[in-house]
């Protein structure tokens, strides 16, 4: 299991917050519940399972959404 901390630039609405963990939760080895999207600071918190999803693949996902990722640590939990 790992933990990411993934930087985005400035989040602008709250609605943005509810994409972005929709997203996030919805992809394969991502572990619901952890996933957190603190609006003020405009970061993503997840656990997750690097053997069935990599970080590369969860940023893809929120930059399709049209976030960009400005950088992301990752760490054994």
């Amino acid at each position: 299991m790992q933990k990411a901390i993934i930087q985005l630039e400035t989040l602008s609405c709250p609605s943005c917050m509810q994409k972005i963990e929709n997203a996030v939760k919805g992809l394969n080895g991502i572990h619901p519940d952890s996933v957190n999207v603190l609006f003020n600071a405009s970061k993503v918190k997840v656990d997750f399972d690097s053997e069935a999803i990599a970080i590369g693949d969860i940023e893809k996902a929120i930059e399709d959404l049209g976030y960009p990722v400005l950088k992301s640590k990752v760490k054994s939990a």
